[in-house]
């Protein structure tokens, strides 16, 4: 006689799962709503007002063709150059300041320089202007203990700015590469050491390789960075500087002409763009960097 096991039925389960998997997607209805509200309604706003003209309210890309010429594509262009040269300054900078961070043998610097760095990468807008204005302004203390005036240096400047954009970019940078500098693995220095390799060697051909795609992706994340940053420009340069962002606000305000709204929001449009140029830039490279430094 052959023994027979009971039937477990597995239809309650399937169903428990099923029910589970249900609730979950209603636990996720107050996000997604909250992100098409916060979200999707001014990106709407954003795409309807830069294809309407505002004098016929007829659709068209008037507004479009007007925020890539004249002055409007100058602050465009401006606002790329500036946010290149500053992160690829910050890129460069932050990378030997990360690795120093990295091999210190002294843990509570590591996590001081890591906490300030965490600190000074959220530390802009017009309290960041005041700081620069009242040390390296014309009248600044550095400015006139150490002549710089007569050396040239022109706060509200371009280059001026690009100094100030590299107070929080670099501790951004920091943040950044750390990550990353600490996955080099110690296994591959010592097997170029034993071949022969000197460090700027092992540099070159190995570590700089493996963080290639962290350091563009590092450079691409400042350069999104610099390229929305509004209130420190403006309250330092003004109009001085051709900015796409300051082109927006005196669009908005009717500084420069009556009725340019929707312009500006063919400027926003032009930001969002270039913005999510940068991210398709940025997700490839660090799923790329996570598969050698995992």
């Amino acid at each position: 006689m052959t023994a027979t096991l009971p039937r477990v039925d597995t239809a309650p389960a399937a169903a428990v799962k099923r029910r589970r998997r249900s609730l979950g997607w209603v636990a996720v209805v107050p996000l997604l709503a909250f992100t098409a509200v916060a979200f999707g309604l001014p990106a709407w706003a954003v795409l309807d007002g830069a294809f309407t003209v505002k004098s016929t309210g007829a659709y068209s890309t008037a507004n479009l063709t007007a925020s890539l010429q004249g002055a409007y594509l100058t602050a465009l262009v401006g606002s790329v150059k500036l946010s290149a040269v500053s992160a690829a300054l910050a890129t460069l900078l932050g990378l030997p300041l990360a690795q120093a961070v990295v091999t210190s043998r002294y843990r509570a610097l590591r996590e001081a320089v890591l906490t300030a760095s965490g600190v000074l990468a959220n530390f802009g807008g017009v309290p960041l202007a005041f700081a620069f204005v009242a040390t390296l302004g014309n009248a600044g203390v550095l400015t006139r203990h150490l002549g710089l005036t007569d050396k040239g240096w022109d706060l509200y400047s371009f280059w001026g700015l690009v100094v100030v954009y590299l107070y929080f970019l670099i501790p951004l940078m920091v943040l950044t590469i750390t990550p990353a500098l600490e996955g080099l693995r110690v296994q591959w220095r010592e097997a170029a050491q034993n071949n022969g390799a000197t460090t700027a060697q092992y540099w070159l051909h190995v570590a700089l390789p493996v963080l290639r795609p962290t350091l563009l992706g590092g450079f691409v994340l400042l350069f999104g960075s610099a390229f929305a940053a509004y209130a420190t420009a403006a309250a330092i340069v003004g109009s001085s500087v051709p900015l796409i962002t300051l082109q927006i606000a005196d669009a908005l305000s009717g500084n420069v002409l009556v009725g340019q709204e929707n312009v500006a929001l063919a400027l926003s449009l032009d930001m969002v763009l270039v913005a999510g140029l940068v991210m398709a830039v940025y997700l490839p490279l660090q799923r790329r960097s996570a598969r050698w430094l995992a």
